[in-house]
């Protein structure tokens, strides 16, 4: 890790989802779609754009929890995304966001992760909801043989934090963080050499969220990541 400032979200991810989005407008305006047609596959939508699959999945769950599509788990004619609602500045707003991340610092990412966080996690213990993903998501962290594989599972945990707390946009903004926060995450694991105190605190949060305890929730998010981010650390790049 250098001390440099550094790109928190590499280019090409960015021109991926940006290509996606471009896709799926013009496939509405070109094609006439309407809410409830499908839109292309994962596979064909990669094979137009040129881009990896994962690429199209990262923009279609982002779309998904924006409310534009809804995906249909299995295979065949009702398989894939479906649109449910016309998306209008949505869209450019959530890419400008996409291509911004791409000059921020580490704490600039980290101090609007924490502010997202904190309200996530507050009013995902007013609901105690998304307690099984983030169940799921501390066992698979716990069987992760890679601080690649761990960082995986701890995106998946916080992503569900912030879809529990019933805000569509705080959501998707997590989402959108996925890349800088994959990187970022990485080398705060490397740098700590163990997960043990990581995990520790995802389960201090998990409990709260589960007790319904907002203010402890708040707070052990807010010692998690200071945790995995100190201030010391600087700008990584």
């Amino acid at each position: 890790m250098s001390e440099s400032g550094g790109q928190a979200q590499n280019p090409a991810r960015v021109r991926a989802f940006e290509g996606v989005l471009a896709r799926i407008e013009e496939r509405i305006a070109a094609d006439g779609l309407t809410v409830g047609d499908r839109l292309p596959g994962e596979r064909q939508l990669a094979e137009q754009l040129g881009v990896s699959r994962s690429s199209v999945r990262e923009a279609l769950r982002v779309l998904e929890s924006l409310g534009v599509v809804s995906s249909q788990v299995g295979r065949g004619p009702d398989a894939g995304a479906v649109l449910t609602s016309r998306p209008g500045s949505a869209l450019t707003g959530l890419l400008r966001l996409h291509l911004g991340l791409a000059t921020l610092s580490m704490r600039e990412v980290v101090d609007t992760r924490l502010m997202i966080e904190q309200w996530s996690a507050e009013h995902a213990a007013r609901s105690r909801t998304g307690l099984e993903s983030m169940a799921q998501a501390l066992a698979a962290m716990d069987a992760a043989r890679s601080p690649e594989e761990f960082v995986e599972h701890d995106i998946a945990f916080h992503a569900a934090i912030a879809e529990a707390s019933g805000n569509r946009l705080t959501s998707a903004i997590m989402q959108a963080l996925r890349g800088a926060v994959q990187r970022f995450a990485i080398d705060a694991v490397v740098r700590l050499g163990d997960t043990g105190d990581l995990q520790a605190d995802h389960r201090r949060i998990y409990g709260a969220i589960r007790d319904g305890d907002a203010a402890t929730a708040m707070e052990a998010i807010t010692v998690h990541l200071e945790r995995a981010y100190p201030p010391s650390a600087g700008r990584l790049g």
